[in-house]
């Protein structure tokens, strides 16, 4: 009586596996993952949820946006977030009297902050944009406005910045505020993008505000530069270094499309770079820049990462988006303290408010809290354990945790963007994934007992609200209706499960079908 479960769910499993295509099985490869449950690799590097992106500070005092972050948080298990404009005249930070006296006024701060700390997180302070009343001119950036100039008087910024540091001390404590990052600016190397100044201006902006936080307590960590592209981190290195200037870290960007580094409308037609060391390359690099530099023990944070810079880019929404964090974080191994994925929601008004549901927005949920493939791929990485096991397969990880349960977290990543073709024109429609054969997952060194085995996947048609807004046309706005579906079909619960029992061989053996670009998350719970 117990067989027949057992023999449907495997039906189902492989069904829901190879949904979307038929080729031949005789002419794919086979592709093996061994693991030993005895051969530990070490502890986890979970450098890939330290911290995760969002828009800018003010989007952070709505109520959906609050709500989306408590459930990333308890999902994927981020424990710092990073935003641009807590300092943008839409947060009401500072002002002067007619007499020239700065004003300081930090309530919306404080409401923002105060929440993100409820729900378990922390800062991961940028220091911009520029108040009005504190610039030297009246060039912004974004549909929000946010001024890139230098101050018309560093001393007033850097007593802005004691003030502020001063404020959180006071507020949340010193033991609390040694855990944050306070990181210098956005991207400065993009001129009249993010900073109408020069590279010695941003120094000298870098300069003031170290000495305003390390004022208030040396033990606060800053940093930058920031920058787009990797850039700058030598000269930043070298800088502080000659002038005694205080550095705690590194901080810098990196996208894996091929040109640019500032698209706010997704005007320029991005191109997924088809280089396997996009992204990857550049930590790595950043991290030997650091290794060779005056400091080499400086912590490396990536304070934004993702496929593509544009806010317009619908490989964002799609199935491949999955795999590819997956091949790209695998990549960069440790090189870095933390990868901050850009950005946690599509909550995201660089280019103003969005008109469609799904629009290539940077978010691991779309702006009705909808889970897309990308969150699913954070949500599975923080489901595995402490421990990590030796696995030599290039796109899988393995582990297990205290009570003996092993997960492996394994997926396909296939570049599939055709020569001369643009993301914009090539992830807005129904993309089935074409097999790509069998895994065969082989477990030894098992201890004997019971066990149930859990299977969780996103990828073509299955945790891909995207395919599914695709086939309702894509409306405009979504009905209520529409969401709830949305919602329900896309809630990255188990989709095959199965008891088994391993005997003294200590050996677990699992086949399954992959497409491209599938992810799949296997839980082995000892029962």
């Amino acid at each position: 009586m117990k067989i027949l479960p057992i023999i449907l769910g495997s039906l189902f499993f492989s069904n829901v596996f190879a949904q979307g295509n038929s080729p031949e099985k005789a002419n794919q490869a086979k592709r093996v993952i061994n693991i030993d449950f005895k051969k530990e690799k070490g502890r986890f590097n979970t450098s890939f949820n330290l911290c995760v992106g969002a828009g800018r500070a003010n989007e952070g005092l709505r109520a959906d946006w609050q709500q989306q972050l408590a459930t990333v948080q308890k999902e994927c298990g981020f424990k710092y977030i990073r935003m641009h404009g807590l300092l943008t005249d839409d947060m009401a930070v500072y002002r002067e009297d007619r007499n020239g006296k700065p004003e300081y006024n930090y309530q919306y701060v404080d409401a923002l902050y105060d929440y993100i700390l409820s729900i378990g997180m922390k800062p991961f302070v940028e220091l911009g944009f520029m108040p009005g009343a504190l610039a030297s001119g009246n060039k912004t950036i974004f549909w929000w406005r946010g001024n890139v100039t230098p101050p018309k008087d560093y001393s007033k910024w850097e007593g802005l910045i004691r003030n502020l540091t001063q404020h959180f001390t006071e507020r949340y404590g010193i033991d609390e505020v040694k855990k944050w990052y306070f990181e210098v600016w956005n991207e400065p190397n993009l001129k009249d993008g993010f900073w109408t100044g020069s590279q010695d201006d941003y120094f000298k902006l870098y300069q003031y505000s170290a000495k305003a936080i390390k004022s208030v307590n040396p033990a606060y960590k800053v940093g930058g530069p920031a920058t787009a592209g990797a850039a700058w981190v030598p000269d930043m290195i070298d800088f502080c270094s000659k002038n005694s200037v205080p550095i705690d870290f590194i901080s810098t960007h990196a996208y894996g499309v091929k040109q640019g580094f500032l698209d706010e409308y997704g005007s320029t037609g991005t191109v997924l770079d088809k280089n396997k060391g996009s992204v990857s390359s550049d930590v790595r690099n950043s991290r030997k820049q650091i290794e060779n530099s005056t400091i080499p023990g400086l912590e490396l944070h990536y304070t934004e990462w993702s496929s593509s810079y544009t806010p317009s880019d619908p490989i964002h929404d799609s199935y491949h988006e999955a795999a590819y964090i997956l091949e790209k974080l695998k990549q960069t191994g440790s090189a870095a303290n933390s990868m901050s994925y850009w950005t946690f929601t599509d909550i995201f008004e660089e280019a103003g408010p969005r008109f469609t549901p799904f629009h290539g927005g940077f978010g691991l949920l779309n702006t009705q809290g909808i889970k897309k493939p990308a969150f699913f791929a954070y949500s599975f990485l923080n489901k595995l354990g402490e421990t990590e096991i030796t696995d030599q397969d290039s796109s899988s990880w393995a582990c297990k945790n205290k009570k003996g349960d092993v997960q492996v977290l394994l997926w396909d990543y296939t570049y599939t963007l055709p020569d001369s073709v643009n993301n914009q024109a090539y992830y807005v429609r129904d993309l089935p994934a074409k097999s790509k054969g069998e895994i065969e997952l082989v477990i030894s060194g098992m201890p004997s007992g019971k066990y149930r085995m859990e299977i969780y996947k996103t990828g073509y048609k299955v945790n891909d609200p995207y395919t599914t807004y695709l086939s309702f046309n894509k409306p405009d706005q979504l009905t209520k209706a529409q969401v709830d579906k949305l919602k329900k079909e896309n809630s990255g619960a188990v989709i095959w499960h199965e008891d088994i029992s391993v005997n003294a061989s200590g050996k677990v053996l699992k086949h399954l079908p992959v497409r491209e670009n599938d992810v799949a998350f296997i839980n082995i719970v000892k029962l």
